[in-house]
């Protein structure tokens, strides 16, 4: 399989003809079902011993992690005592998340149920005055991969990786070797928003100082129009790249931020017409085939022949693939130090104003939007103690009085565009317990908020919410989102992103045709 990067409708032509899987892979087990280890027992390795050194080296004990402060590795794995013939029989999938500040993989069967799972946290490399982003993924992805315990890699028959959403690299399109240092998912470059809100279309995803278009016109602008042979990847893209070698191909996910547009399945004609559309990569569905392992890593790490790598998706739809929601109107709230809402649903929303943009999934949308009200808020005001013990004191059926738009700081972006709105915290009655009922059910109206301006939008009608996050661990905050949703919520029974991304290699073994 070879793919161009020519623009247009690049890379399609390998796939027609063929019918392609789902993005949620179907497993023999109906939705809903738990997805627990079997016989699982977790623990921290003897290998997560802590040792600062410069040099990596192993032994069969320990695992010396090189960085300026001390790095852990924790693991969870199958029991032992498992039946070795079935091992033998068994196909297992592999997926990676590399998030903000570590990565973990997880190794699933069919069934969905794990079978190892563990996590890093990056080593801190510098170059110059900036952190080497680079050298610390490529290094936490071996690390990672030699971690998976040996007798499950040999069983492994796909593999796929999750990024940060808008994390850029442009690399060399001959060596692959960056020519910029990354622009990572946060970073925002403000300078070159009136040029790109010149050429998109209003209200689009790329109209933010955040997209990667803005990335890549901001390098493009600081000499990067010199450079004869360079190409854009995002994070997700270049770490498969590694392990399957084949430059310039990314997934629908991640380019959806650079303009791609995954409901004509091709780059829009004004992205087509600008000077450096020539960096943009070829894009394909998430969890495609693109090639098999490259031998020089199945031979080191032990792997089989025929395994396959696939394209990728972002963090935040693999977390949302993890929670194996497959009908529109289900929907799954994220609650850490903000409060994130995805939904699925039959049409399209985009509407930048508000963060508001849609994921393609197969035949449907993934629609979301992100308030900076959430666990951030909570954080500054009790302790984690405090929550739990004023918790215990709610009673979630009473309505709280109290109206509050809880915010960490000035400025909110969804359901209210406004960045200077302050945030409103005030009165604060005697009794904590009551000023926390406000707090927790101000919050609910806020995400009941987001999912009407959704419907407002277009998007499906909300029905059924599954929460993830810390928050979702609170019994008593749950019962009050219920009752101002006024639908029934719970908890998502998997949420780790790299989860997620295993069901993505789950697909591309079902579509494999290399």
């Amino acid at each position: 399989m070879t793919f161009s990067r020519t623009t247009g409708k690049r890379a399609y032509f390998i796939l027609r003809g063929v019918t392609l899987p789902p993005l949620f892979p179907k497993s023999p087990y109906p939705h809903g079902y738990k997805h627990t280890m079997v016989g699982a027992i977790s623990v921290t390795h003897p290998a997560s011993t802590i040792l600062s050194s410069r040099t990596y080296s192993r032994k069969r004990g320990n695992i010396l992690l090189s960085g300026n402060k001390p790095r852990t590795v924790s693991m969870s794995l199958r029991n032992g005592n498992s039946n070795k013939q079935q091992l033998e029989r068994e196909r297992l999938y592999l997926g990676l998340d590399f998030g903000t500040s570590g990565a973990r993989f997880a190794v699933i069967d069919i069934g969905g149920t794990i079978q190892a799972e563990a996590k890093r946290h990056y080593p801190l490399y510098s170059n110059g005055e900036s952190r080497d982003w680079v050298r610390s993924w490529k290094e936490t992805l071996f690390l990672l991969l030699e971690d998976i315990p040996l007798n499950l890699r040999k069983h492994i028959v796909s593999i796929s990786i999750d990024g940060t959403s808008a994390t850029t690299i442009i690399v060399d399109s001959d060596t692959g070797e960056p020519l910029w240092r990354p622009f990572l998912y946060n970073e925002s470059c403000p300078e070159v928003l009136p040029a790109v809100k010149s050429i998109a279309p209003p209200n689009h995803t790329v109209c933010s100082a955040t997209s990667t278009l803005c990335k890549l016109v901001s390098w493009w602008n600081r000499g990067g129009l010199n450079e004869k042979s360079a190409l854009l990847l995002h994070q997700a893209d270049w770490l498969l790249w590694l392990l399957h070698g084949k430059l310039g191909v990314s997934d629908y996910n991640n380019a959806l931020k650079v303009g791609y547009d995954p409901e004509a399945d091709s780059y829009p004609s004004w992205l087509i017409s600008q000077p450096y559309s020539h960096l943009l990569p070829s894009v394909v569905a998430p969890g495609t085939p693109i090639a098999c392992l490259k031998e020089e890593l199945r031979n080191k790490f032990g792997f089989q022949k025929e395994c396959v790598v696939c394209t990728g998706t972002t963090d935040s739809i693999a977390a949302f693939l993890a929670a194996r929601v497959t009908q529109p109107g289900k929907a799954v709230t994220s609650l850490g130090s903000t409060l994130a809402i995805k939904l699925l649903s039959n049409t399209r929303v985009e509407d930048s104003r508000f963060g508001v943009y849609s994921h393609r999934l197969d035949d449907k949308w993934l629609v979301g939007g992100a308030s900076n009200t959430g666990g951030a808020v909570l954080r500054q005001l009790f302790t984690d103690d405090q929550l739990k013990k004023l918790s215990e004191q709610i009673n979630p059926s009473q309505i709280s009085l109290l109206d509050y738009y809880p915010l960490p700081k000035a400025g909110e972006r969804f359901p209210i565009a406004d960045p200077d709105l302050a945030p409103r915290l005030l009165p604060r009655p005697e009794n904590d317990a009551e000023y926390l009922h406000g707090i927790l059910e101000s919050i609910a109206r806020i995400e009941a908020k987001g999912y009407g301006l959704l419907k407002e939008l277009g998007a499906t009608a909300v029905d059924q919410v599954f929460t993830a996050g810390g928050g979702a661990n609170n019994e008593k905050w749950t019962q009050i989102r219920e009752r101002v949703l006024g639908l029934p919520v719970s908890r998502a029974n998997q949420t780790e992103a790299a989860y997620g991304t295993a069901l993505l290699a789950i697909k591309g073994d079902q579509q494999n045709i290399l």
